[in-house]
């Protein structure tokens, strides 16, 4: 049983005369919002034994396990409800393609936030890898290779020193770094959400 879901938690839900409450959907490593859906004691009970997203389809009028078609399954990190006690907030780690039966991965399109702009880099990061440009820095140090990416996080990290020891322009030089240490990741295999779980396990 998926103990975010308590009795606690279950008996502070104010069900209005519908039986349904509204489930917003973020996903637990980027905060970006996947999804808003509404759920009921049934959608709620199913995710406490199994610990995947399940919800109530108001135009079918019967449970809808999220996944259990495209294999889009959502596994839940952790549920909260609102202050008011009648909107849940499920922290979910997304699996396969993204959230949205459009294809796209949140049900909102593409969101330009600062939130996600590290997730936004390593996808352009990739799409370089795949559709190489010319005259394109990125496709020069992945041709490169390891070494000379290995080589420009040192000459970044100096930088980084530096300025910070100096007092100026420390952002720009953390900001360089953050983009060459993006691409060794890249290089490497190595995905933005394996240092978030990383960082979990450590902060555990």
């Amino acid at each position: 049983m998926f103990s975010e879901i308590s009795d606690s938690l279950i008996a502070k839900i104010k069900w209005p005369e519908s039986g349904i409450i509204p489930a917003i959907v973020q996903d637990y490593f980027s905060g970006r919002v996947l999804m808003l859906a509404y759920v009921n004691r049934e959608s709620l009970e199913f995710m406490r034994e199994r610990g995947e997203t399940c919800f109530w389809s108001r135009s079918r009028g019967e449970l809808w396990h999220k996944g259990a078609t495209s294999g889009d399954f959502q596994k839940i990190r952790h549920v909260a409800l609102n202050c008011e006690n009648c909107t849940l907030l499920i922290q979910a780690e997304q699996m396969g393609k993204g959230a949205c039966h459009t294809g796209t991965y949140t049900c909102f399109g593409d969101e330009t936030g600062a939130f996600n702009i590290l997730e936004r880099g390593a996808e352009t990061i990739k799409n370089r890898a795949e559709n190489p440009r010319e005259n394109s820095y990125t496709n020069y140090l992945l041709n490169e290779g390891v070494d000379k990416i290995c080589k420009k996080i040192g000459e970044e990290s100096a930088e980084v020193i530096i300025a910070a020891k100096n007092g100026e322009n420390l952002t720009a030089e953390i900001a360089d770094l953050a983009y060459h240490l993006l691409v060794l990741m890249h290089e490497r295999g190595v995905s933005l959400r394996d240092v978030a779980e990383e960082l979990v396990r450590r902060a555990k």
